[in-house]
């Protein structure tokens, strides 16, 4: 188990468990980002990455997928 910033480019992962401020978490549940989501890492960033669940793509900065643990 890593943290989401730490996966490579290309992957599909499952979240595994996730924690920090309780608005950041809520808005990654209204896109179906929760623990058992599977996720694909489309692109990284030196500060940040794409992921693409449910069809949907969404930026993520790494401070955010530090706290997210596949």
């Amino acid at each position: 188990m890593h943290s989401l910033s730490k996966s490579s480019q290309g992957s599909t992962y499952t979240i595994k468990w996730m924690f920090g401020v309780p608005e950041v978490l809520e808005k990654l549940k209204e896109f179906k980002i929760k623990e058992g989501s599977e996720i694909r890492v489309l692109q990284k960033f030196h500060d940040s990455l794409i992921i693409s669940s449910a069809n949907r793509k969404i930026v993520l900065g790494n401070e955010v997928a530090d706290r997210i643990q596949v």
